[in-house]
């Protein structure tokens, strides 16, 4: 890892980035990096809340490094705040480089899912 930095909350999701997710010099789309981020939110969220989720806004998104073809993709998060329908979770990404082997901080961000009824209208997220 650089600079000492280590991921914060619970490895989510991983994944390898392919030659498909990527533009022509070999650098992922920003927005195929959002997408893992997202389906760990849901995870999270939708295991937290027992049930469906959806994501409602995504908060201070901002891309520090590329990633590439061929790095491990690792996605962290972390649940900050439970409202009545809502989660709040941190979410980092962090790249681990295939040729260095060594893992950087991608991007971060704040996601909010809402808790969904079967009728797909916002429910009470249970109590733990």
């Amino acid at each position: 890892m650089t600079d000492n930095a280590k991921p914060s909350g619970a490895l989510t999701l991983r994944t390898v980035a392919m030659p498909a997710d990527a533009n022509p010099a070999g650098d992922i789309f920003g927005g195929w990096v959002m997408a893992q981020m997202d389906l760990a939110s849901g995870i999270t969220a939708s295991e937290r809340a027992k049930g469906r989720v959806v994501t409602a806004a995504v908060k201070e998104m901002a891309f520090a490094l590329p990633v590439k073809i061929g790095d491990t993709l690792s996605v962290y998060t972390t649940i900050e705040a439970v409202g009545r329908t809502s989660i709040m979770l941190s979410v980092e990404a962090w790249a681990t480089r295939a040729r260095y082997n060594n893992m950087e901080k991608v991007t971060a961000a704040t996601f909010i899912m809402v808790a969904l009824d079967e009728s797909g209208k916002p429910k009470p997220v249970p109590a733990e």
